[in-house]
């Protein structure tokens, strides 16, 4: 599958696949203890520097600001974070390097990972909030018997698709074309209606 059709693609991206891969490779013996090695000391580069980044300061200068203004973005009057400096669309890690006397000699394999990870750490973390919430999603089950012509508030098309598939859980059921968010709060909604009228017959009897 092409990492553009995947569902989760900011986070599935190429630059990081041996971070993914490589623990899996691991646990099922592909990968050597040479190359698990170089894994762990790449990480720890890359948070390294990326905490290095959250206390240096960069100064403005004459110069750094002429390269700010050929990148399109605001000079600096005060000094900034080097974290935010990288933050900026235009900018990029090696930019400001002649400006970062204090900057370590590291692979351009670990430059690059730090830059993508601090452009993007916003993205990035509402992806993986959106993949922890389907992970719940995927452990509220549907019924087997579950009558969606009954279920009041679901679109038409929606109590069809429900109707012809039955998906077993709701985060199956968010992934139905023509089943909308709004109807996946529909049925969250009944879910919680019908544990609750079940916890209270039991009550009762």
């Amino acid at each position: 599958m092409m990492t553009s059709r995947s569902e989760y693609r900011l986070i599935l991206r190429q630059d990081n696949a041996d971070q993914r891969l490589t623990p899996i490779g691991r646990k099922i013996g592909l990968i050597s203890d040479a190359r698990w090695e170089h894994l762990q000391e790449k990480l720890a580069l890359i948070e390294k520097e990326k905490k290095r980044l959250e206390k240096v300061t960069i100064k403005p200068s004459t110069e750094l600001n002429k390269v700010l203004v050929s990148r399109e973005t605001s000079e600096l009057t005060t000094g900034i974070k080097g974290i935010d400096l990288l933050r900026r669309p235009q900018v990029s890690y090696e930019d400001f390097a002649p400006f970062d006397p204090e900057r370590p000699d590291l692979p351009k394999e670990v430059k690059e990972q730090v830059e993508v990870e601090i452009k993007y750490e916003g993205y990035i973390k509402r992806q993986l909030s959106q993949v922890a919430e389907m992970r719940r999603l995927e452990q509220k089950q549907l019924p087997k018997e579950t009558d969606y012509t009954a279920i009041t508030g679901l679109r038409l098309e929606a109590r069809e698709k429900l109707e012809k598939i039955r998906p077993i859980s709701i985060g199956q059921a968010s992934r139905i074309s023509g089943v909308s968010p709004a109807d996946i709060s529909v049925l969250l909604i009944w879910l919680e209606q019908s544990a609750r009228r079940k916890k209270e017959s039991e009550q009762a009897e």
